[in-house]
């Protein structure tokens, strides 16, 4: 076991009947924010549901916080889940839902009290803490469940599509939150299929899709791993003809288009960094004007469709 891993797994398999859930993964999370990423059905779930002990796996090993996971009372203490499902318990208050895991954590009745009201606290939800879960926007639902899920202090937490439904208010209060609470030394596991909100969080992420990793590691180095894939960049310009005859001479320009609205020239590049660094000098010398650039494979869910692919 990796002294510095918070979760690690070897050969980790999980199936249900004929269907894979989780397939041969081997990995080594390190403390700190860890997106996993995947579109729906990718894994993600069943995956957190094993390193949470839910699930037993069918085959391969799998430790956290440096202690096997399957039956095992007293990791669940050091640990807390935030669920993707929607809360069962819609009839409760926020208060006597929070109260209610305190409760199974062992602590007496002081202490779950002044627990759940610091917690509740916390996530922005102590105005609310007396109107049934029922009446929650979808926002306040998730922030009850995050409340649960720190209720017991939890070294680690596993946090499975917290940001799913959110409006923008919401989902930057979420976040906010979460960095936060990194701050305070706090390691998570994220997952998502929202990859922007992901790299609002973390550069660290893990890449799944049909129960395998595609890859592994911070942002930059999963774009290294596709440096030669072909990068489309958008431009605006005063003079769009003469932009394109300045650069189509360049060896990594594989083609220049145009686009539908005036002046939009679309730059297909194998070096979409030595691009970069040229265009200024470039336009310069020509003396052109570009009111616009970018790129819509300059970004995690680019590489991520061309992984995949």
């Amino acid at each position: 076991m990796n002294n510095t891993a918070i979760v690690q797994t070897e050969n980790l398999s999980k199936w249900y009947g004929e269907v894979m859930g989780v397939n041969d993964v081997s990995l080594t999370i390190h403390p700190g924010i860890t997106g996993l990423l995947g579109p729906n059905g990718a894994g993600k779930t069943s995956l957190i549901k094993l390193m949470t002990g839910q699930l037993k796996p069918n085959k391969g090993t799998l430790k956290v916080l440096g202690q096997p996971v399957w039956n095992n009372p007293r990791l669940t203490r050091r640990v807390g889940y935030c669920p993707d499902i929607e809360l069962a318990y819609q009839f409760m208050s926020g208060f006597e839902f929070v109260t209610f895991f305190a409760t199974l954590s062992g602590y007496d009745k002081a202490e779950v009290e002044s627990r759940s009201l610091r917690v509740l606290e916390t996530v922005d939800m102590l105005s609310a803490k007396d109107r049934p879960i029922g009446s929650y926007s979808k926002g306040m639902r998730q922030r009850i469940k995050l409340a649960q899920a720190l209720v017991h202090e939890p070294e680690l937490l596993f946090l499975d599509e917290p940001l799913t439904g959110l409006d923008p208010v919401g989902r930057r209060h979420t976040l906010a939150l979460l960095s936060e609470l990194a701050e305070q030394g706090i390691s998570m596991v994220v997952s998502s299929h929202i990859l922007y909100e992901i790299e609002a969080m973390t550069e660290t992420i893990l890449l799944i899709h049909q129960g395998r990793i595609l890859a592994e590691g911070t942002i930059s180095d999963i774009r290294a791993l596709i440096d030669e894939h072909p990068h489309k960049v958008y431009l605006s310009a005063d003079e769009p003809r003469r932009l394109a005859q300045v650069c189509l001479p360049f060896e990594d320009i594989l083609s220049v288009t145009f686009g539908d609205e005036t002046g939009d020239v679309i730059l297909e590049t194998t070096k979409p960094d030595a691009f970069y660094a040229r265009l200024p000098q470039i336009l310069i010398e020509n003396k052109l004007n570009v009111s616009q650039l970018y790129s819509p494979d300059d970004n995690l869910s680019a590489v991520f469709k061309y992984l995949v692919g």
